[in-house]
């Protein structure tokens, strides 16, 4: 199963060389929007008073993202910061909030953090969201997956209308539902079938996965970007 974590929570952890020697720490992340991937990391100093570094970190250079710290073979992967910058827009700002539309027009929820894969990847898989009566009459906190090939920036967060019924209530059971719905997606990909887009069970209006209640059929429309 692939590990995942929330870009929220890569913000300060230690970035640290091979050799052992913890030289920074992340403070953003950057997208590729279109790739839906890691570009790579802002910087700062380590310690309560150090400040954004001149330089930053591409994901290129990265040998591995672990639950503790960013492995790194050696500093000299570091580039300017104006680079890394420039590349995408960071895991915060306009992201945080914005509406999430399935292709069909209707609006899910509200985007409260980035889903990554952790390891050598940096792929963008989904997004935690505070769900809206059409995905959740409870409004729960829940984690829905993000389509390969759909937008993750522009006016909304957009995720294909199947994704909808792999959401996940937590972090570690959202791996196998990413998963799940990859392998779906390669299914419908193979020998496309409207009638299964909707529902992979063939059962229209059934509920979400793990529990979760399925989406009302009336859409509706948002819209929030990804800087």
């Amino acid at each position: 199963m692939i590990t995942l974590m929330l870009a929220s929570e890569l913000t300060k952890r230690v970035v640290v060389t091979l050799a052992g020697d913890a030289v920074a720490q992340i403070k953003d992340t950057v997208f590729d929007a279109r790739a839906g991937r890691i570009t790579g990391f802002t910087l700062s100093g380590r310690g309560l008073l150090a400040g954004p570094l001149k330089q930053s970190l591409p994901f290129s250079g990265v040998h591995a993202v672990g639950p503790s710290a960013v492995m790194i073979p050696s500093e000299a992967v570091f580039e300017d910061r104006g680079a890394i910058v420039e590349s995408g827009g960071t895991a915060h700002g306009r992201v945080i909030d914005a509406p999430v539309i399935t292709e069909e027009g209707t609006e899910v929820g509200t985007v409260r953090d980035v889903v990554v894969e952790a390891g050598t990847s940096g792929r963008v898989v989904g997004f935690e969201i505070a769900a809206n009566e059409n995905l959740d009459p409870r409004r729960r906190k829940v984690f829905i997956p993000r389509g390969q090939t759909l937008a993750v920036s522009g006016e909304a967060m957009v995720v294909p209308a199947g994704a909808r019924h792999f959401v996940a209530e937590d972090l570690p059971t959202f791996g196998a539902q990413v998963e799940a719905f990859q392998a779906h997606t390669h299914r419908q990909t193979e020998s496309p079938n409207p009638s299964d887009l909707s529902d992979p069970s063939g059962n229209p209006g059934a509920a979400g996965t793990r529990g979760t209640p399925g989406p009302a059929d009336s859409p509706s429309y948002g819209k929030g970007g990804l800087a």
